[in-house]
C-alpha cells in the first residue's frame, strides 16, 4: 500500500467497497484523529452542559457505519456521509 495517507485512505476504502472488515479496521486509524478533530469543533458548539464527549462521539459513528453498511453496501459516500451525522 503506498505511503501516502491519502492513498492509504482511498485504497482501504475500496477494498473495504470490495467486502474486506480488516480494510475497515485498517482505515478507523488513519482517519481517528481527523474524526475526533471533527467532533470536538462540533461539540463545542453545542451547549455547554452536554456531557458527550469527541472520542465518544467518534465511536457511535463508527458503530452506526459498521451497521448501516451490513444493511446499505460498502461505498465511500456511505462511509462520508455516515461520518456527517
Amino acid at each position: 500500500m503506498s505511503g501516502d495517507p491519502q492513498t492509504q485512505v482511498t485504497q482501504l476504502l475500496q477494498r473495504w467497497q470490495e467486502g474486506s472488515n480488516e480494510a475497515l479496521e485498517a482505515l478507523m486509524p488513519l482517519v481517528y484523529k481527523e474524526l475526533k478533530r471533527l467532533a470536538g469543533s462540533y461539540l463545542r458548539r453545542e451547549r455547554p452542559d452536554h456531557t458527550l464527549q469527541s472520542a465518544a462521539l467518534v465511536n457511535e459513528a463508527y458503530l452506526r457505519l459498521v451497521d448501516k453498511t451490513r444493511r446499505a453496501g460498502r461505498t465511500r459516500h456511505t462511509f462520508t456521509a455516515l461520518l456527517r451525522r
